[in-house]
């Protein structure tokens, strides 16, 4: 287990750990929370032995095998499947003990080798690497790419695959969800959940957090808490504590009665059965954790639009995509929508299939490729893209950048625009004192993402085109924007992998794939099944090619295979026809012998249906206790009892594919 005994851990004079002490167990899957500059990272090089405790005594096994997300970006021209394959090290140092063993003639050694190498399992380890990098959102075609011909988040999920094929004993990923979309992080999530060692996470994701984790760690005024659930059981005893701590919530009432206002507005206002409920769901946990939400620090609105044309936008009969050498390369055609003002819109897909196109295109930063997008009289869209960061002048300060924008957008945009106005205004983003001066390119990620917000709010958008809006910000931002974009008066496109998000914000969804924009009519758990099936499909596809390029000489031991002898048969003759009589007899078998292999498929099916209708059930019945609970002793057993029956029930869903495949496949 590992164990800190009034640890202090300090970042040059500030102390960001003060005597702490928790016991972690084998195991345990662990969510580590906090606001930023709290010391979640610098708990982290103490776990992964980069740095050492200041005081007290910190104890981790030593024979414990560590897997971790290297930071650096990696450069190698190595095929994308070779160098997650390295990551297996157990393997690499078989194979070059191998290596020496058959230089130097060692027939004793060369077999204790091959024995080890079958154990540490060599004959699959290329199928379990191609599944890993398949998983995170590679296509069957890239397997074989170099390295260095992805993009930078591109190669650092080749970084987090590589770390997932490490065989270890306790994995620390800090943000591993940064660079991944939804689909790959569904993937993930599932892998995760699989994962038999001990597991430590940073994820300012809160589905995530409640997915994979059953313990949550929270640094706060450099003290280390260790709460037995996962986040959201976490928050609603930690919002719980406040209240009994908090003499007065005075100063807090203004901020609950504006998170009641758009709890009671949107409530009222979900317009389809399956999304109204996950919207009713979460806007049940923030009742719950209202006085929690009341005593953030950051918190922002959209102010009101100018004006709001309807429809918004119209699209008919358009194709979008890019061109290459003047050619036209299609991602999606025949998109035929209209986009009108209030709506909220979701926008799903798996990676690749032109989710950003589409945002791109109705954002203006490229064109159509064919039909007409015609825009409502007075639209002002504000875009935030996936590489919006990358567009800020690094040299350049958030004062600059105002400046910048107020002169762009001139006297018309009818905002206050001298310095001090700004200044004032950049306050209100958490940009104060000396911050406002500080260059961009020196700022976090998190802090970047401020600005950019700061800028598309200060414009008063009426049309908000959203391309994962929440990469670089922290929990406490998130729930910002989230209630942010509940109160925006406007219309909300929004792509993103933060499910709570969509789910908080989101009254429909547009599902962009296979060449196509179609509604969908699901809610985001249907979603999350379409890609589980997606993600199976494809490690099923990598598995068969890996087979059909394996040649009869590539045997796991590299020893020639024999071959066996080739005989020559004459031709049969053509099978004499039936008479039809004898046909329907052979008709009856064939039925006959299906019936029998689908019967069991069949009962197991209906037996699991049935269970997952009766934990849904059960999980009422818990959730119902978790909040009637008083002693923290009862919220925690809830809160473990939920978590297992989650656990069971993601097993129960992935063997309900399985089933619904294996039936497809027998008739």
């Amino acid at each position: 287990m590992i164990n800190l005994k009034n640890v202090t851990l300090r970042r040059g004079t500030k102390v960001l750990l003060d005597q702490a002490s928790v016991t972690l167990n084998p195991g345990e899957k662990v969510g580590l929370v906090g606001r930023n500059g709290a010391g979640k990272s610098t708990l982290f090089a103490l776990f992964n032995g980069s740095l050492t405790e200041d005081g007290g005594d910190f104890e981790m096994p030593r024979q414990w095998r560590m897997g971790q997300v290297a930071q650096n970006m990696p450069e190698t021209d190595q095929p994308a499947s070779d160098f997650v394959l390295e990551g297996d090290t157990r393997l690499a140092d078989l194979r070059q003990r191998l290596a020496v063993a058959e230089a130097s003639g060692d027939g004793m050694e060369m077999a204790h080798v091959y024995t080890d190498l079958a154990d540490a399992g060599d004959h699959d380890a290329l199928p379990r690497a191609e599944a890993l990098i398949l998983g995170l959102g590679f296509r069957v075609d890239e397997l074989n790419n170099p390295v260095n011909s992805f993009s930078g988040g591109w190669r650092m999920r080749l970084q987090l695959a590589r770390a997932l094929m490490c065989p270890s004993d306790i994995l620390i990923l800090d943000e591993p969800t940064n660079h991944l979309d939804l689909d790959a992080l569904v993937w993930l999530e599932a892998w995760l959940q699989r994962y038999t060692g001990t597991m430590i996470v940073i994820s300012h994701d809160r589905e995530f957090l409640d997915a994979v984790t059953n313990v949550t760690l929270h640094i706060d005024q450099a003290k280390l808490t260790r709460y037995g659930s996962n986040y959201s059981g976490f928050e609603i005893l930690r919002a719980q504590q406040m209240e009994l701590q908090q003499a007065s919530f005075a100063k807090q009432q203004d901020k609950i009665a504006h998170l009641q206002k758009f709890i009671n507005r949107f409530k009222a206002q979900a317009s389809k059965a399956k999304q109204a409920q996950s919207r009713v769901k979460a806007l049940e946990r923030m009742e719950k954790v209202a006085p929690l939400l009341a005593d953030a620090e950051f918190t922002f609105g959209f102010k009101e639009p100018n004006n709001l044309p309807n429809p918004m936008l119209a699209i008919s009969e358009a194709s979008f995509g890019y061109r290459v050498d003047g050619e036209p390369k299609t991602i999606v055609q025949g998109v035929s929508k209209s986009v009108l003002a209030g709506q909220r819109i979701g926008i799903l897909g798996a990676n690749g299939q032109g989710k950003s196109t589409l945002v791109k295109t109705i954002a203006r930063t490229m064109p159509q490729l064919t039909g007409t997008l015609t825009e409502g009289k007075g639209l002002n869209i504000g875009y935030f893209a996936q590489q919006e960061l990358d567009v800020l002048h690094p040299l350049d300060n958030p004062l600059e950048h105002m400046v910048r924008l107020a002169k762009e957008l001139g006297p018309g945009s009818g905002e206050p625009s001298r310095e001090q106005d700004l200044r004032n205004y950049l306050g209100t983003f958490n940009f104060t004192g000396d911050m406002v001066k500080q260059a961009v390119g020196t700022m976090s990620g998190g802090e970047k993402a401020r600005l950019v917000l700061a800028m598309i709010v200060w414009q008063r958008p009426n049309l908000l085109l959203l391309d994962e809006p929440t990469n670089h910000l922290d929990l406490a931002t998130r729930e910002a924007l989230s209630m942010a974009l509940n109160e925006f008066e406007g219309t909300v496109m929004l792509v993103s992998h933060d499910r709570a998000l969509l789910r908080a914000v989101c009254d429909e969804f547009w599902m962009v794939g296979r060449g196509k924009v179609e509604p969908f009519d699901g809610d985001l758990d249907d979603y999350q099944k379409y890609l589980l099936e997606e993600s199976k499909r494809l490690r099923e596809v990598a598995k068969n090619s890996a087979r059909e390029t394996l040649t009869p000489t590539q045997s796991l031991a590299s020893e020639p295979m024999p071959m066996p002898a080739i005989q020559t048969t004459p031709a049969s003759p053509p099978a004499p026809s039936l008479s039809s009589a004898e046909q329907r007899k052979l008709d009856a078998q064939k039925r006959q012998q299906l019936a029998a292999q689908t019967r069991p498929l069949k009962r197991e099916l209906a037996q699991n249906e049935q269970r997952m209708a009766s934990i849904e059930t059960e999980k009422s019945q818990w959730e119902q206790r978790l909040s009637t609970a008083t002693s923290p002793s009862d919220m925690a057993d809830a809160g473990r009892r939920l978590k297992a029956l989650a656990d069971e029930v993601a097993r129960l869903e992935e063997r309900w594919l399985e089933l619904t495949q294996q039936l497809e496949a027998t008739v």
